[in-house]
């Protein structure tokens, strides 16, 4: 019988200890109330960016991660957008050095011919730095000669290599030459492109001289998009005065699309921004 004494006073003993604790559930108090958290109001603008520019499951690995936009009204301040076309280029690397040390960002229109023929370095760099990546066409053709399919592939193509190379996916393109019309609307607004034009042409294709390039793009208003190219050699010469005359005038330098602070239309046109915009 002596066996048994201890198994049963065990079985007892946890009998007892469940009691309490069941007890204690039911018995719980209600939480206290507490005061609603506070949450930071969503930006329509950035969110778009996560949502739109960035590929689904957004940050991926492997791909760069985009720094904050730029907390500012460009209706207010005095911001200008830099934007250069035709890269990446041999030179595209020190540009970006450049910008760095001015704590500039810019927007890049990628042509996909040449972000496939370069390493993707310099893509990746100008995400990490925050600068903003937008489509040029792959081979870059004037569109309005084009048939629709055509400009379709010309733009889909570039998307694909861009967000295969970054994990972004624009949302912006810029027509070679500034040539658009109704047809090539239509497509950019299916693809959900902005076109982005220009309001300042430095001609720096033409006139490649690097004190006339820097005179040129310093001949802004608040707003303005200014157009350059990094593949000119002379173009990556007139930064540093570019940004250190346009830093003493008091301008702040911001991607496209910090400049409107808000999505942009695509198929929609857009060459600056008003200051009351």
């Amino acid at each position: 019988m002596r066996r048994w004494i201890v198994p049963v006073a065990l079985l007892l003993s946890a009998g007892a200890c469940a009691v309490p604790v069941h007890r204690a559930q039911t018995r719980a108090p209600a939480p206290t109330p507490s005061a609603a958290p506070s949450r930071r109001p969503v930006d329509p603008a950035e969110l778009a960016l996560k949502l739109a520019g960035i590929q689904p499951g957004w940050p991926r690995r492997g791909y760069p991660l985009p720094p904050p936009r730029q907390k500012i009204d460009c209706g207010k301040a005095k911001c200008v957008a830099l934007t250069y076309d035709d890269g990446p280029g041999h030179d595209t690397a020190r540009l970006l050095d450049i910008l760095a040390r001015h704590h500039a960002r810019a927007t890049f229109f990628l042509v996909g011919g040449m972000v496939l023929a370069n390493a993707d370095g310099a893509l990746r760099r100008m995400v990490r730095d925050g600068h903003e990546l937008g489509n040029h066409t792959w081979s870059h053709p004037q569109l309005t000669a084009l048939s629709e399919s055509a400009v379709r592939a010309e733009l889909a193509r570039t998307q694909n290599v861009i967000e295969r190379r970054t994990g972004v996916r624009a949302t912006l393109m810029r027509p070679p030459y500034g040539a658009t019309d109704g047809r090539v609307a239509a497509v950019a607004r299916r693809m959900g492109l902005a076109q982005i034009l220009w309001n300042v042409d430095t001609l720096d294709w033409r006139d490649r001289v690097t004190p006339v390039v820097a005179r040129r793009a310093t001949a802004i208003k608040p707003g303005s998009i200014v157009l350059m190219h990094d593949i000119h050699r002379t173009t990556v010469d007139a930064a540093p005065r570019i940004l250190k005359e346009l830093t003493r005038r008091g301008f702040v330098f911001v991607t496209v699309s910090e400049l409107y602070g808000k999505p942009l239309r695509p198929g929609v046109g857009y060459s600056e921004r008003e200051r009351d915009q």
